[in-house]
């Protein structure tokens, strides 16, 4: 049974879908064939095996069929089944509703061919992606999302079943490829000694809420001056937000050392890890932080409650002075304690074999 991959787009701000893509698709038979697309972008900074790889190289604009490119879609499509009836696929990984959008009216009138649709995140759907979705039948579509809550979410707008895939890793081994505070401290260029750092990981885009964390940081320094910020990660708002730590005055507290390939296994470099987003479909970084041995800080939103519950440290998104005191407040209590709380709340080991079995499910 061979197994098609089709991606959005490459390259590291998209890094982290690649990540479940490669989680989901690990779970499939050993002697199945896996062969990826990518619609847009390369696969350079793509770190997960996604199998062989075709990059379409086509912008935005065309897959979506704006302007002149709506006169051109249908050749676009007759390239997609010319190369899907080519790829003997039995089944196909869309990544999202956009690859959805541009494979579903061709796979229509491919009924031998399984199709799984994962959706990373929340989305605006239209009546006609609604009926989409409608026109296929059950055995050959299936539908599901990488949280509880965003499956119950797109579920209800659908008035279709999406099933909840949680996202997660083997613990085991996470953990075992995790570094050392002090290998993780010295590959950030932080000190050793015991001063206080807080964490972060996740693409420089709006969403992620990094412009209240700074501003909320920027008071929590006049408290306790010796915090250090880490933000790890690449994006359109990387100029905006060093502008905004120099008007801050924050230029030795805080550091942006943009995409790092391992930044996975750098966590244990942090006291403790905030995820200040205004949405997430599931927030890869909680599941890493909490499985690293680090305690996390949060905003206030269904998906992160999904997963931590009572034990979570969590502020209203965007909400400065909240944040604020939740930083000066986790600094001043043992994070060992809370990390151990977390742990067991997100109970890492049994939702890896949850995932795995629903995966296997999936792509058998």
């Amino acid at each position: 049974m061979s197994i098609l991959n089709v991606m959005w787009a490459g390259g590291a701000p998209f890094a982290s879908i690649h990540k479940v893509h490669q989680q989901i698709l690990a779970q499939a038979e050993s002697s199945s064939p896996i062969k990826t697309w990518l619609l847009q972008g390369t696969a350079s900074g793509c770190e997960a095996n996604v199998g062989e790889i075709r990059e379409w190289r086509l912008s935005s604009a065309r897959l979506k069929g704006r302007h002149f490119w709506r006169l051109a879609k249908p050749w676009m499509q007759a390239g997609f089944r010319h190369a899907l009836q080519d790829s003997e696929a039995h089944v196909l990984l869309l990544d999202g509703m956009g690859v959805a959008r541009a494979l579903l009216p061709i796979l229509k009138s491919m009924p031998h061919v399984r199709v799984v649709v994962i959706f990373h995140s929340s989305t605006r759907l239209s009546a006609a992606d609604k009926l989409l979705f409608q026109r296929f039948p059950a055995a050959q579509l299936k539908m599901t999302a990488v949280s509880n809550t965003l499956a119950e979410s797109l579920s209800r707008s659908l008035q279709l079943p999406v099933l909840a895939l949680r996202s997660a890793y083997d613990p085991v081994i996470y953990r075992t490829e995790a570094l050392s505070r002090d290998d993780a401290r010295a590959r950030l260029g932080l000190p050793l000694d015991s001063a206080p750092v807080l964490g972060t990981v996740g693409r420089l885009v709006s969403k992620k809420g990094f412009t209240c964390l700074l501003d909320a940081f920027a008071e929590a320094v006049r408290r306790q001056p010796d915090l250090r910020l880490v933000i790890i990660g690449e994006g359109p708002a990387r100029s905006a937000l060093e502008a905004q730590v120099d008007r801050l005055g924050l230029r030795g507290n805080v550091s942006l050392p943009g995409h790092l390939n391992d930044a996975a296994r750098l966590y244990r470099a942090f006291d403790w890890v905030a995820i200040p987003s205004r949405e997430e479909g599931l927030g890869l970084t909680m599941q890493e932080a909490v499985m690293a041995g680090v305690p996390v800080l949060s905003s206030e939103l269904a998906v992160f409650r999904e997963q931590l519950a009572g034990t979570g440290w969590y502020a209203p998104a965007d909400d400065v002075k909240a944040w604020s005191d939740l930083i000066v407040r986790a600094f001043s209590v043992p994070a060992e304690s809370v990390a151990a709380e977390q742990y067991q709340a997100l109970a890492p080991d049994q939702a890896w074999q949850r995932f795995s079995r629903t995966a296997r499910a999936l792509l058998s």
